[in-house]
């Protein structure tokens, strides 16, 4: 449909963005119950929020390729399909370890939904509108954060942990039905998918976070490698799947980094906590849900305020939301197997200090790139969160180990101090490579960019 109206494309693809936040924070609330109907623990039951996560990131920057090369409705339609059907069979599974594979399969399916559907969103709008629609993504997805346990735990409370699934993957049907009133593409001519350096990614990726899921250390080496060769043949090829080049600009890099940490701290509290405050705790899901909202909730809230405070510099804004971030972290430290002061105060803290970038950490560091970069640096972004993101809900997941517990109390509290000094020690470093210099990068801010200036500050 060439004359598609860019309202009704926001609202097909809006419709499918809100599932893949959802789908997370909503099996985490499962995860218990998981656990107790499939006869498993520890690490098996970790690979399902965990499988889906290493997918979705793995996968970000292939989809996107192949969306440019084969047209960016037929990935959207394809990915939505995937993760229907993988949602579908997840509900079906009687053994821990086809959930775990097939959760995986939905991670590639939301990763070509997502790249998919921002690419149609991308073309559909231009200048302020598509300013307006993207911060409507980052609404969605906030939104998807914050009450993704709350609706979780309602699902697995009434109908059991099996709804988790069933329940998105029904939304993802309709929006697949929808598919045609999105406008048709056609890939790009004489473009080709960097096959060897999207399995050369994917594999280290993958093995980094299998090394730290399954507490096999060994496996670090062999990721060591594969990362080395993913670099010596990215830098050979005339269309890498990833400009590496990049990150030589000091305020881009800060900005990924920034951008990193906060899902590095937020992901893996709003997976577990859940798990913590159902098992130790003894709440039930809809409780733990409601709990939460005190983390997620700001996330949906504060992206507005952002839009305010932003004007006394990106950098103050960046580095004091990090630094509260750190400072809730810590608070887990004092964590007890009862609700209390520790629990509301880390989850504001938190909860804050990402609401405070959620969407205006992208906007800025596509704004220090030239135009013609603005698909490669979107995509080494988004990876480099993503990729980190899943790499720390690997590893807090084998401090949080508790005996035959998920999570336990001491597990807890050792994360929550792994998590704020990562957080602080990156405040420190996004404030000195913020002040350090100007911006030192590899091409010029687009023209007419009401965001930033020259030097990637805001006026």
């Amino acid at each position: 449909m060439p004359g598609a109206r860019p309202a009704v494309v926001a609202a097909v693809v809006l419709t499918s963005v809100l599932l893949f936040p959802l789908t997370i924070t909503g099996a985490s609330v499962a995860l218990p119950d998981v656990g107790a109907d499939l006869g498993a623990s520890g690490s098996g039951v970790r690979w399902v929020v965990t499988a889906y996560n290493a997918a979705f990131a793995a996968f970000l920057v292939f989809t996107g390729s192949l969306a440019d090369v084969v047209g960016r409705r037929l990935v959207y339609a394809g990915g939505l399909a995937v993760f229907a059907v993988a949602g579908l069979v997840s509900a079906l599974a009687t053994d821990v370890v086809v959930l775990d594979l097939v959760r995986f399969v939905a991670g590639v399916g939301a990763a070509a939904a997502v790249t998919g559907g921002q690419a149609i969103l991308a073309a559909a709008f231009e200048g302020a509108g598509r300013a307006r629609v993207f911060g409507l993504v980052g609404v969605v997805l906030g939104a998807g954060q914050a009450f993704g346990t709350a609706v979780g735990g309602v699902l697995v409370d009434v109908w059991g942990w099996r709804a988790v699934f069933v329940v998105p993957a029904a939304v993802a049907l309709v929006a697949l039905g929808l598919v045609p009133l999105l406008p048709a593409s056609v890939g790009e001519r004489g473009r080709r998918v960097d096959w060897l350096g999207a399995g050369l990614s994917i594999a280290a990726l993958v093995m980094v976070i299998a090394a730290l899921t399954e507490e096999a250390l060994g496996w670090l080496a062999p990721a060591g490698v594969v990362a080395v060769v993913f670099v010596l043949v990215e830098r050979r090829r005339a269309e890498p799947l990833f400009d590496l080049g990049l990150l030589r600009d000091r305020r881009f890099a800060a900005l990924a980094l920034a951008a990193g940490v906060f899902m590095v701290v937020l992901v893996p509290l709003v997976v577990y906590l859940p798990s913590y405050l159902i098992e130790v705790v003894g709440l039930g899901g809809g409780e733990a849900g409601v709990w939460l909202l005190a983390l997620t909730g700001p996330v949906v809230v504060l992206p507005l305020v952002s839009a305010v405070l932003v004007r006394r510099g990106v950098g103050r804004v960046v580095v004091g939301a990090l630094a509260l971030t750190g400072v809730g972290a810590l608070v887990l430290t004092a964590a007890r197997p009862s609700v209390g002061w520790w629990l509301v105060a880390a989850s504001l803290l938190v909860g804050i200090g990402v609401g405070l970038t959620m969407g205006l950490l992208d906007g800025q560091a596509l704004g220090l790139v030239a135009p013609e970069q603005v698909g490669a640096a979107s995509g080494l972004f988004n990876t480099a969160r993503l990729a980190m993101e899943t790499i720390a809900l690997a590893g807090v997941g084998a401090l949080l180990a508790g005996g035959p517990s998920l999570v336990g109390t001491a597990g807890l509290r050792l994360s929550g101090l792994v998590l704020g000094v990562v957080a602080l020690v990156a405040c420190v470093l996004v404030a000195c490579a913020w002040h350090n210099g100007s911006h030192t990068g590899f091409g010029s801010p687009r023209a007419g960019d009401p965001t930033t200036t020259g030097r990637g500050e805001t006026p």
